[in-house]
């Protein structure tokens, strides 16, 4: 669907800066307006890490007139494979002001504004109000519902993006225009369900070609300029090289976008909306989690207990806990692994965070295994605080 330009020009370009966009400038559907609202634009990017990395440095290679940078992150080793507007050098600095940094090197004519905070209900409706469109980097569903709902309410076009180790989606959801977030996913998938990157990983040059297209259609937006992807969902298969774009319709009782919305505000807990854990999950785990030491004390104590890691494969090759027994998640889910367990001894599951791994307890248990408990924070929790020489991914 064609839209208006967002965005109404701003003043006319110096010498400098003609020079500097004169490749846009002789391209008929932009010229010279075109440059001129881009110019004028207020971009907020919410996230800079994977998506935001190539998102926030073509902005600023456009033009866009001031760039805003929700993020509260720190930069990590684990970031640089990926997270490319970040280096060596950035390690540990704050991922905002390392970015800002990165920006007056591309495009020193950039306004730069940094929101260093947690995107939350308190601040994401003023934070918002402040810009034109919001361009999503986060890897969450409750984020993505949050900036969804507060684009929704303040009648902004929402520009979102997300990849999942070869596979990436885009999308722009204006509900003026067409759907939104909503629409699409009525509801967030079950806990435990859909891995996040940090637990499934992801391609890192996929999140370049995927933040490039929230890019191209930010810009689009911004200068009314072809047909974004208002009512389309692009989905990207990187090991296949395919792109297919798929209609998506407004839900006519859609609780947000539609006309017989019942909901009229921010929802008061997008954590809890979302949930990080399954109800029987929560359950499970609670009065059967043990924490990192009190596994190393059963460890050293020679205790006679089976340890599970339920990680991938490829995981356990990166770090494993000494005695582990690698038995995937799959195994749990579809019941295979049960009858092979020990019963006649304590059992202990551990993952990467302990998501998974209460996930599977809450399956042992409705099993029947009731002397069983999962690791709090997993490897990762065992990596830095039990054995600090072991790699942390």
């Amino acid at each position: 669907m064609k839209t208006p330009p967002l965005v109404a020009p701003g003043p006319v370009l110096t010498v400098d800066e003609v020079r500097r966009y004169s490749r846009h400038l002789i391209i008929p559907d932009v010229a010279m307006a075109g440059q001129q609202r881009l110019m004028n634009a207020k971009v907020l990017c919410v996230g800079a890490g994977g998506l935001g990395s190539p998102a926030l440095m073509y902005l600023a290679a456009a033009g866009v007139g001031t760039l805003g940078i929700v993020e509260f992150d720190t930069v990590d080793e684990s970031n640089l494979q990926r997270q490319i507007i970040h280096g060596q050098s950035d390690i540990g600095k704050s991922k905002a002001l390392s970015a800002k940094e990165k920006i007056a090197e591309i495009n020193p004519y950039v306004n730069v504004v940094l929101h260093e905070t947690r995107l939350d209900n308190s601040n994401v409706m003023e934070i918002f109000s402040q810009y034109d469109i919001i361009v999503d980097g986060t890897d969450n569903f409750a984020t993505r519902y949050l900036v969804n709902d507060a684009c929704v309410l303040l009648k902004k076009p929402y520009v979102w993006g997300s990849i999942y180790r070869f596979d990436g989606q885009a999308s722009v959801f204006w509900a003026e225009y067409g759907p939104c977030y909503r629409c699409l996913y009525p509801e967030p998938p079950p806990p435990g369900m859909v891995p996040s990157c940090a637990e499934g990983g992801v391609l890192g040059v996929l999140c370049a070609t995927i933040g490039s297209i929230q890019t191209t259609e930010a810009i689009k937006v911004l200068t009314g300029v072809g047909e974004p992807l208002i009512g389309s969902l692009m989905v990207y298969d990187a090991l296949e090289m395919t792109f297919r774009k798929i209609k998506v319709r407004k839900d006519p009782n859609c609780p947000l976008c539609s006309e017989n919305a019942t909901q009229t505000a921010l929802l008061p807990d997008y954590e809890a909306f979302c949930g990080t854990l399954s109800d029987a999950a929560q359950e499970a785990s609670t009065g059967s989690t043990i924490t990192v030491q009190e596994l190393k004390t059963k460890i050293d104590s020679k205790e006679d207990f089976y340890l599970i890691d339920v990680r991938e494969p490829s995981e356990y090759e990166i770090v494993n806990i000494p005695t582990a027994h690698l038995i995937p998640k799959q195994g749990f889910i579809d019941g295979s692994v049960l009858a092979s367990l020990p019963q006649d001894k304590p059992i202990v599951l551990h993952c990467k965070s302990g998501v998974r791994s209460a996930e599977c307890l809450a399956i042992l248990k409705s099993a029947g295994f009731a002397d069983a408990s999962h690791v709090s924070g997993g490897v990762i929790a065992w990596a830095k605080q039990i054995d600090t020489s072991l790699p942390v991914y």
